[in-house]
């Protein structure tokens, strides 16, 4: 099974390997040292593949959100691990950063050898979630314009196209769309990523009969 946690600085070598098998470029590592020591302002996790995993969690926590009441929004959707502290292999890696009100979705990658199992919307859905947790009204990210499958993954999840940006990614001077979601606050936005996130829940578990507990 696989399980998300915080991307620690011991990850950086293996999240390299991974995103260079991923992408036609690679961030450098410096650059990932350096948005690891911002944590008030960056989020950053790797995927493990973790055979000790046994139990989706999906209980939502509490938090406060304007009107200072609380509102139940998803639970991170972390697998629980039981066993020791042995490292796994990283099979994918997602990060943000997060400004004011804003968050802004940097990176989401998955080893080329896992993909089309789920695992790039598993990434997702714990950005939009600590984004919630953050307390952030919006949430922005840029996209090739020919990524068609990733595009449709973040209009699943409410986004839309607000803007291009021409010749953003240096590889091979592709345009970018920029995608913003619908307002954070929005209950009925909270409802919609949360149905979202069981959903993908249900379908990690269902692969590996796996018990949810709600």
């Amino acid at each position: 099974m696989y399980v998300i946690e915080e991307m620690t600085h011991d990850d950086i070598d293996e999240v390299n390997a991974v995103e260079l098998r991923s992408f036609p470029s690679a961030w450098p590592v410096s650059a990932y040292r350096r948005e690891l020591r911002n944590r008030r302002q960056s989020f950053y996790v790797v995927l493990r593949e973790d055979p000790g995993a046994s139990v989706l969690t999906t209980t939502p926590r509490r938090v406060m959100v304007d009107d200072d009441s609380p509102t139940r929004i998803p639970f991170l959707p972390f697998l629980r691990r039981q066993g020791g502290s042995q490292r796994h292999p990283i099979r994918g890696f997602a990060g943000m950063w997060v400004l004011l009100d804003e968050a802004h979705v940097t990176t989401i990658g998955v080893d080329p050898a896992f993909q089309g199992r789920g695992l790039g919307e598993f990434l997702f859905a714990a950005l939009l979630d600590e984004a919630m947790q953050r307390q952030t009204t919006w949430v922005t990210l840029e996209v090739r314009v020919s990524n068609m499958a990733a595009q449709s993954l973040y209009r699943k999840y409410g986004f839309t196209v607000q803007g291009r940006r021409p010749r953003y990614y240096s590889d091979n001077n592709e345009d970018a769309y920029i995608m913003w979601s619908a307002s954070m606050k929005e209950p009925a936005y909270r409802e919609r990523i949360e149905t979202l996130r069981r959903d993908v829940l249900r379908r990690l578990s269902s692969q590996f009969n796996l018990e949810m507990a709600e």
